[in-house]
């Protein structure tokens, strides 16, 4: 059998490509050294454990003898795992999109020996198809010319990177800007809303909860309906969709079509993450039931089959099923997750089965109507097509996911990101309080003492971003601070224990000293130190994960609320007018930013309690704060003298550090939170 360098590290994505024909270098010194010794060019290649189209070019040409061949003999071969190493991923993402107009992964980007990248794409099929051209025809042709023209090629590479460096660099910091920028955000999500299906533009369809978010406080803030209905439209549209897994909880990563209904079948954590905390944002604000059930649903589904043993949170589930050859009927994207009507009726019975069939739009021939590759030829996904709360079929569900639990599960990332656990913790923590589940405040503590444990290197000061298998590697990055910092505050705010405000100080602060540019304002993707990468970026586009920069600028706005140091304000304020220019060309691209914008203009809201945490009165007290959605607002437990208890527990709802007569009933002080 093979093995190559990549038998030594310990991400899951990395170990899959250990034993490829392929010579794989991971990303560092020793390919760079190689590639500059042998005079080759590099050929890097990214991709993640639950990329799909990762698996099939990895099939199709990094376990071919021959095309493994061309790779060794021409170029020194570099995998990188984008969730480890998302400032390497983001600087040539930023180049394959510049010269192809797209992106994606697998990522296939060409490099000189110093790294600077001159030819890339993404997904390359063995031989000409698809309207693209066969990779082994594109490892002759940049081959060749590598050798034929080699000073013209390297002369070009620097001319792009320059170029890249320039369209990168950031607008000059301008000043804040006012609420209109809230406002024509609203405006430009609303001319792209899909009134039908919900949701934003065409096929594919991804769940975005930064835009559900900032909906969600434009609606507090402005009070228009029409942004609390475009949220909870599409929040309840997905829940009955196939992209929700209707068995386990959960959702997968996007959907292919408009209508939330065939899915792109892998699950990650920060998908299920944010979603959570926007399930229960949209309960608060619209009363809705349902949506509580759904962030019950994606909360059990991570307790149960995304935490670790010690208490972090792995990071994602494949979308295919693990190849086991005794098994043929478990491989193919989905397998793990698709039902013929037959194999419900060998579950449930053929009367309960129809029952179900009825509810979950099953058919005898299939359901899924677009199938090119006829992947899913016979097969069902599961969607709400009529009444799921319906007599028996919680029991129906139940049955169908023991059975389910019998299959091949797809692979298992299980390496523990800094950051995606702080997003977990965050979510758990406003479930805690929202849904009075003891259980996810139980869970997110648990998932903090973690990744303050285990994840903090003591010797430099600072956070690691990675931990698997007992180990812990690869220095943080600013949205590694930033997620696990909002987690802590809100963590903080369920259990008002000192240790997480302290922690949330402590590292809001190291962020700032690694990663602000005091120059220009904003915050870098990546501290200094390393000098591998040829250009420093900083990012203030809310994607799949909102931007660091984002939610630094709320977390240091809360800070500045809970504890009044200035500090916090002023930077929270550099970020936000570092990111000026594009809140206001572009604001339906950073909806994060502009829900931190929205912080800052109202002056969060500062209620203070006071009394003992466990006490019935205190407890209605809470209940109160926590029924609202309030999202521009601070907790904190007082305590004598600076907030006197007034016989039993006291609240103080103050704002601009200017406070209303205390409250000492929950009556008393929802009349105050009206």
């Amino acid at each position: 059998m093979h093995m190559n360098r990549l038998a030594g590290e310990k991400s899951p994505y990395l170990l899959q490509h250990a034993h490829n024909p392929v010579d794989w270098y991971p990303w560092g010194q020793e390919a760079f050294e190689s590639a500059r010794r042998l005079g080759k060019p590099i050929f890097l290649s990214v991709g993640y454990s639950a990329c799909h189209w990762c698996h099939v070019m990895e099939r199709e040409s990094f376990e071919d003898e021959r095309t493994a061949a061309l790779l060794n003999e021409n170029f020194v071969p570099v995998k990188v795992d984008r969730e480890e190493r998302p400032d390497v991923d983001r600087v040539y993402m930023l180049y394959v999109q510049a010269a192809t107009g797209g992106g994606g992964w697998p990522l296939s980007v060409w490099l000189t020996p110093e790294l600077v990248p001159f030819h890339g794409g993404t997904y390359f099929p063995p031989d000409n198809r698809y309207g693209r051209p066969g990779f082994p025809q594109v490892l002759q042709m940049i081959a060749g010319l590598w050798k034929r023209d080699r000073e013209r090629v390297v002369e070009s590479s620097r001319t792009v990177l320059a170029e890249l460096r320039r369209q990168a660099m950031q607008a000059p910091a301008g000043g804040l800007p006012g609420a209109g920028a809230l406002g024509r955000g609203f405006l430009h999500l609303r001319r792209s809303f899909d009134p039908v299906h919900g949701g934003f533009g065409e096929a594919p369809k991804f769940p975005q909860p930064s835009i559900l978010r900032f909906l969600l406080r434009e609606h507090a803030r402005t009070g228009e309906r029409e942004a609390l209905d475009m949220a909870v439209q599409t929040l309840e549209a997905m829940a009955r969709g196939g992209i929700h897994d209707h068995l386990a909880g959960g959702f997968h990563r996007y959907s292919v079509d408009e209508r939330w209904f065939l899915p792109h079948f892998e699950k990650m954590l920060y998908d299920q993450a944010q979603l959570a905390a926007a399930y229960v944002e949209a309960f608060q604000a619209s009363g809705r039931t349902p949506l509580a059930r759904v962030a019950r649903g994606i909360f059990d589904y991570v307790l149960a089959g995304m935490t670790s043993p010690e208490g972090g949170f792995y990071s994602a589930e494949d979308a295919d099923s693990v190849i086991d050859p005794a098994r043929p009927e478990a491989k193919g994207e989905g397998a793990f997750y698709l039902w013929s009507r037959g194999e419900i009726e060998a579950v449930l019975g053929p009367e309960a089965a129809a029952e179900f069939c009825r509810a979950y739009g099953i058919l005898e021939a299939g359901n899924v109507a677009q199938d090119p590759h006829g992947e899913f030829a016979g097969k069902n996904v599961l969607l709400l097509a009529g009444d799921g709360d319906g007599a028996g079929m919680g029991q129906a569900r139940q049955s169908l996911l023991e059975a389910r639990r019998k299959r091949v599960r797809p692979h298992l990332d299980d390496k523990i990101l800094t950051g995606w656990n702080g997003l977990m913790i965050s979510a758990l923590a406003l479930g805690a309080q929202t849904l009075e589940e003891p259980a996810y405040f139980a869970a997110a503590r648990r998932a903090a003492d973690f990744a303050l444990a285990r994840l903090w290197n003591a010797d430099a000061g600072s956070l690691l971003r990675r931990y698997r298998d007992g180990d812990a590697a690869v220095p943080a990055f600013s949205d590694d601070y930033s997620f696990l910092v909002h987690g802590l505050i809100d963590l903080y705010e369920t259990g008002f224990e000192d240790r997480h405000l302290t922690e949330a100080v402590r590292l809001a602060r190291r962020q700032l000293e690694l990663f602000e540019d005091r120059e220009r304002g904003g915050l870098y993707t990546s501290a200094g130190e390393d000098t591998t990468l040829v250009m420093r970026l900083k990012d203030g586009h809310d994607g799949a994960e909102p931007s660091a920069n984002s939610v630094a600028a709320m977390n240091l706005f809360r800070l500045a609320a809970m504890t009044g140091q200035e500090e916090f304000r002023a930077a929270g304020e550099r970020i936000l007018a570092a990111f000026s220019s594009q809140m206001s060309a572009a604001p339906s691209s950073a909806p994060m930013m502009l829900a931190a914008l929205g912080l800052h203009l109202a002056a969060p809201k500062q209620i203070v309690l006071s009394g003992d945490p466990a006490s019935p009165d205190m407890a209605g007290m809470l209940r109160e704060v926590r029924k609202r959605f309030i999202p521009n607002k601070v907790v904190m437990l007082g305590a004598p003298p600076r907030w006197p208890r007034l016989g039993g527990a006291t609240a103080y709802v103050c704002q601009n550090f200017i406070c209303l007569e205390p409250a000492t009933s929950a009556g008393q002080l929802a009349a105050l939170l009206e």
